[in-house]
């Protein structure tokens, strides 16, 4: 079979993104059995929409309910943002988080197509540190499996995930990355990215 790093990267980022701008704070409610069944609830609903059969613009829609009722998106957002979040105004800041929140959808869940027949399937759940990491394999079709882990923590008072990792690398930073070379585009303006990113993805 071949391998295609970057089309792995996009299916599972289509589970929705990923990141925490500082490790959870030690809430000890969330249990191995709590954080296994969030991520078996994000893959069972993501499987769905690839099976769907939908058109685009409504695979977009429902990837951004997903990623919006299981990810952490406040804290991705802010952390995809990195040190130029401190100097941003309150306002700036959720006109960032809810500009993020389209990108993310419209980046990943335009490529929801290219994986029809393909599945996650959920394998086991440790914690680490504070918060708990639930592992998981990608079967796409033409390519070998590959693993895939959530992490996820309640610091937001819920049970979210808040970062993925696909064979070692952290979608968080990665996006992080493309997210700090826009801004360095606009000259550090953070309004002018908020603009970018309505239209980017």
């Amino acid at each position: 079979m071949t391998s295609n790093p970057s089309r792995r990267r996009f299916v599972v980022s289509g589970l929705a993104l990923a990141g925490a701008a500082l490790a959870p704070l030690p809430l000890h409610a969330l249990t191995e059995a709590r954080a296994r069944a969030l991520v078996d609830q994000v893959v069972s609903e993501i499987n769905r929409v690839i099976a769907s059969g939908k058109g685009l613009s409504s695979m977009i829609r429902d990837f951004e309910q997903i990623f919006s009722r299981h990810a952490d998106v406040s804290i991705i957002a802010q952390s995809t943002l990195g040190a130029d979040a401190r100097r941003a105004s309150s306002a700036q800041i959720r006109a960032y988080t809810e500009a993020f929140r389209g990108y993310v959808a419209r980046k990943y869940g335009k490529r929801f197509n290219e994986f029809k027949g393909g599945r996650i399937e959920v394998n086991g759940v440790t914690q680490v540190k504070s918060w708990h990491e639930v592992k998981s394999t990608a079967y796409l079709p033409g390519e070998s499996p590959f693993e895939v882990s959530f992490l996820v923590s309640d610091r937001s008072g819920q049970d979210k995930f808040f970062d993925m990792i696909i064979e070692g690398i952290s979608l968080r930073l990665s996006e992080r990355t493309e997210i700090g070379a826009m801004l360095d585009r606009r000259n550090g303006d953070i309004n002018a990215l908020i603009q970018d990113l309505k239209q980017a993805g």
